[in-house]
């Protein structure tokens, strides 16, 4: 077999190569952008208007995401350390309807507290302590992005952290359904725990389920 030959089957074996790759490629992007919406829920859109539209720049975000934090494993909270967030997030609350924007500080503070105990990345690191709440906990995280921001704006000498009572109010209650996915013990249900008969409105109030309530007594006083 001459040399031109052998080169020239080189040459189609690699053309063909990289045509099957592109093929794979193509065949599997529709499923990988299925299973980044499926798994990330309205972080994907958010994530595709944060790119303006450029799904495979968000898809790269997204999985980039996965890659770096698919594999964390939530620390268990010891009962002493869980009752410690609970009457922080109440004392937290029941400020909002006196002080919203010192509530909506505090409330930043704690979910990055709480998130750092159960193993994510420090609060320090907001992003990435964000993105790795996005892997887990994709359909909760826009309440801590919300009062993060309204913190931030504040900080940064916003008058009243670019947000009204009523944003404000909305971002807390957000806040809260990621608070309570943190707080949840993992287990082999998911980590959704029943609560034993008879102490369901115990629990609950305990938990402060009576957010929406508290913050509507504000919007009384000032009407």
């Amino acid at each position: 077999m001459s040399t031109g030959l052998i080169i020239a089957l080189i040459v189609i074996a690699a053309v063909l190569v990289a045509v099957a790759a592109v093929v794979a490629l193509r065949a599997r992007g529709p499923r990988h952008g299925m299973s980044l919406k499926r798994r990330f829920g309205p972080e994907y859109e958010r994530a595709v208007a944060r790119h303006d539209g450029d799904t495979q720049a968000a898809e790269r975000e997204l999985a980039d995401r996965v890659e770096r934090h698919g594999s964390l494993r939530m620390r268990e909270l010891e009962p002493t350390e869980r009752h410690g967030f609970e009457a922080r997030w109440t004392a937290a609350q029941e400020r909002f309807v006196e002080s919203p924007r010192e509530a909506l500080a505090e409330a930043d503070r704690l979910i990055s507290d709480l998130a750092g105990a159960r193993g994510f990345p420090d609060g320090g690191q907001y992003e990435e302590q964000f993105a790795a709440l996005s892997v887990h906990h994709a359909h909760h995280v826009d309440g801590y992005r919300r009062v993060h921001r309204v913190t931030r704006a504040r900080a940064n000498g916003a008058a009243d952290g670019g947000a009204g009572t009523e944003e404000m109010r909305e971002a807390m209650v957000e806040a809260r359904a990621l608070f309570d996915e943190l707080l949840r013990p993992s287990g082999p249900d998911g980590g959704r725990h029943r609560a034993t008969p008879g102490r369901e409105h115990e629990t609950r109030s305990a938990r402060g389920s009576h957010t929406p309530s508290l913050l509507h007594r504000r919007q009384t006083k000032e009407s």
